[in-house]
């Protein structure tokens, strides 16, 4: 059975906004007020964003340095520990109902894994996985990580893969709380791919890995959605 889902591409938004926006359509799949899985996808300007088990002692500058570059660091519900956003790296949130789809956790996160594989791929880069740390890496280098969070059964927060974004932010921290591992970008790999390219392929590889029909939706209408979910 091929399911219907949502796919609205936010450009570039705060990630406080768009955490929001999250939580609420995440609630509103669980009581009901909305009728269809949800993926966004998005780019932040440039942030911090700290799991729930995460550690400050895995950022290496002071908060007075990075108020100075305009760089917040946020604390978050999903797993993992300290990453980096910033424009230039794909973000994708899927707002997904595990159960509907019959996925375990496990599952669904080597799915989207798999999914990061393939955008790799499409751009001449060879990736893999690694038993280290959920996400896709090239050698020792991380390109594409994972951070979920799971409430009521519905998915939110989700991947985030580097295409052409300033990598310099991810030396300022460990990421992802490893030591001794490096970042690296599909531009640093020297791929000649545009987030335009990325985003274009992104939509088939999704209908093809999670069995959907996605259809554009705006984010007004997401906002009109949400209007009268109770709070999580």
């Amino acid at each position: 059975m091929i399911n219907t889902a949502g796919f609205v591409d936010l450009g570039l938004q705060p990630y406080v906004q768009v955490h929001a926006l999250q939580v609420g359509l995440a609630t509103a799949l669980h009581h009901g007020d909305l009728d269809r899985d949800q993926f966004l996808c998005v780019e932040h300007p440039s942030v911090y964003t700290l799991g729930r088990h995460g550690s400050r002692s895995h950022l290496g500058v002071s908060e007075d340095f990075l108020a100075k570059r305009g760089i917040e660091v946020v604390t978050i519900e999903r797993g993992g520990e300290i990453t980096y956003h910033g424009p230039g790296q794909l973000v994708l949130y899927p707002i997904l109902r595990l159960k509907q789809h019959r996925l375990r956790v496990g599952e669904y996160v080597c799915l989207m894994e798999e999914l990061m594989l393939r955008l790799a791929a499409d751009c001449g880069v060879r990736a893999n996985r690694d038993p280290r740390n959920h996400g896709v890496w090239v050698g020792n280098n991380k390109l594409g990580s994972i951070g979920i969070a799971i409430r009521h059964g519905v998915t939110f927060h989700g991947l985030a893969l580097n295409v052409e974004l300033d990598l310099t932010p991810f030396s300022w921290i460990n990421p992802c709380g490893l030591t001794g591992v490096g970042m690296t970008s599909f531009v640093h790999e020297g791929a000649n791919c545009s987030m335009a390219q990325v985003k274009a392929h992104l939509r088939m590889h999704l209908e093809e890995l999670f069995t959907l029909n996605l259809q554009t939706v705006s984010e007004a209408s997401l906002l009109v959605a949400l209007q009268g979910t109770p709070a999580p």
